[in-house]
């Protein structure tokens, strides 16, 4: 059985059936998708334009405008699927999701801003410009975007990375791989402890920092031809000829892997300190009441 709804207004819906895929095609505006553990609800706070078609069929939600597909978001079609956008009927939404943990989600926009927290299942993002915030998402995460930026908070899943200039921040990233390509965009990463992560960075003119938590097991390899190279670990060797630098070791056991390489893009490797060191001391009143 198939429901259909055209939401042209302000509206709330709340849907009985069992949700397990989320498939969001929009323009501008925001996509905020929470996971929770009632049913599943939909909430459009704004709309401008043309009105949003909203499917349930067989545990699919999706929500979407009547002339957009999935393949207008692909990495390939992105560039032409804007200029076709900026030459239309301007088009705004707002629309706010609650799913069940497991759904799996499936985003796509021009430049609309999405808040995706708290999902076990996989995530896909596709943006031109429009910022994707994901908080505590321990299902794998692939997300491209040309000039959006990305931040990662708590991510335990998988987390592969794509962009051109936007800009990557992950803060307590726990994902087990981590993958992040990207032209002009800096990219920042903050790894949580007690965690043998597999970091793949590569940017072209792009700086690149990690912070890795002390104490911390991991084979390094860094390396950039022209950029400039800083390390807060003794135990990493550095080396290089004619402006190409090379940053390599052993961090304890050596059982995860950190490789960064960049081509005109500084390198650097921030050592985060172990938990005793960052606890605020308390403070000794003894002499001043013995005074």
């Amino acid at each position: 059985m198939t429901e259909q709804w055209t939401v042209s207004t302000p509206e709330k819906l709340t849907f009985d059936a069992e949700i397990t895929r989320l498939r969001v095609r929009t323009v501008a505006g925001a996509v905020n998708v929470v996971a929770d553990d009632g049913p599943a609800r939909l909430e459009v706070t704004e709309i401008e334009g043309p009105p949003l078609q909203i499917t349930l069929e067989r545990g699919e939600l999706v929500v979407t405008y009547d002339d957009l597909t999935w393949k207008d978001f692909s990495w390939k079609s992105l560039a032409t699927f804007i200029g076709k956008w900026r030459e239309g009927v301007r088009r705004r939404a707002v629309v706010s999701l609650a799913v069940p943990h497991g759904t799996r989600i499936e985003l796509g926009s021009a430049s609309s801003d999405t808040v995706i927290s708290g999902i076990a299942a996989p995530v896909t993002v596709h943006s031109a410009s429009g910022s994707t915030t994901l908080v505590g998402v321990s299902g794998p995460v692939d997300a491209n975007t040309v000039s959006g930026s990305v931040h990662a908070q708590s991510v335990s899943g998988d987390l592969k990375v794509n962009t051109v200039s936007g800009e990557l921040t992950v803060v307590e990233g726990a994902s087990r791989t981590l993958k992040a390509n990207s032209v002009s965009g800096p990219v920042t990463v903050d790894l949580a402890r007690n965690n043998n992560t597999d970091v793949s960075l590569n940017n072209v003119s792009g700086e690149v920092s990690l912070r890795i938590p002390e104490p911390t097991n991991a084979q390094v390899h860094a390396n950039t031809t022209s950029g400039d190279v800083s390390s807060a670990f003794d135990e990493l060797r550095m080396a290089g000829t004619w402006g190409a630098k090379q940053l390599t070791g052993t961090l304890g056991t050596g059982s995860g892997k950190v490789k960064i390489t960049t081509v005109s893009g500084s390198v650097a490797l921030l050592r985060r300190p172990a938990p005793e060191d960052d606890t605020p001391k308390a403070l000794d009143f003894s002499k001043e009441d013995e005074a």
